[in-house]
């Protein structure tokens, strides 16, 4: 058995290792039926067709010709965890900066992780989502966010450490791409 795709095995081992966690995890939820669907039903679905549609992948990674250009290289760590990074420091910092100020750092800083990036593009996509964002979710669904930032002396502890470190790290991460351009 000679792999003949690394992009197509890697991706069919990443999909079937996800889908069987979402299987896996929505356990702890009531599945309910398919007439009434508990929280569980939804995730161990999506979970299951994930993981055949990856093994699906992974075993035309093994059939056919080679691919000269299948080499998938190193991976990069400093990608993953600016995005996962990102999406963290989000999550802390949407309850005490509110929506205005937390969706463009996330996007701007989200948007590092970029091989092309562009300080010019991350802040219109930055300006366009907080828009698209209040829009959907505030006036389109009803959903009650904190818009502006709540006055630092009522910060969790953690959230006081964190959320300043964070923004300390983001910006040196920001000038170092911006001066290696």
């Amino acid at each position: 058995m000679h792999i003949k795709s690394q992009q197509d095995f890697w991706a069919g081992i990443m999909f079937v290792a996800i889908g069987v966690g979402f299987a896996l995890f929505s356990g702890a939820y009531d599945m309910g039926t398919p007439a009434r669907m508990g929280p569980g039903y939804f995730p161990f679905w999506l979970g299951v067709c994930l993981a055949l549609l990856g093994a699906v992948v992974f075993m035309t990674s093994l059939r056919g010709e080679a691919k000269e250009d299948s080499d998938i290289g190193h991976f990069d760590w400093d990608i993953l965890f600016l995005i996962i990074g990102s999406i963290a420091v989000f999550a802390l910092m949407l309850d005490h900066l509110g929506l205005y100020i937390s969706v463009p750092l996330l996007i701007i800083f989200s948007s590092l992780a970029s091989h092309e990036f562009s300080i010019k593009i991350a802040i219109f996509n930055a300006i366009f989502l907080t828009l698209f964002t209040w829009l959907a979710f505030i006036k389109g669904l009803g959903l009650i966010f904190p818009l502006l930032p709540v006055p630092f002396g009522e910060w969790s502890l953690l959230a006081q450490i964190f959320v300043p470190l964070s923004l300390i790290i983001a910006v040196v991460t920001l000038a170092r791409r911006l001066k290696g351009k």
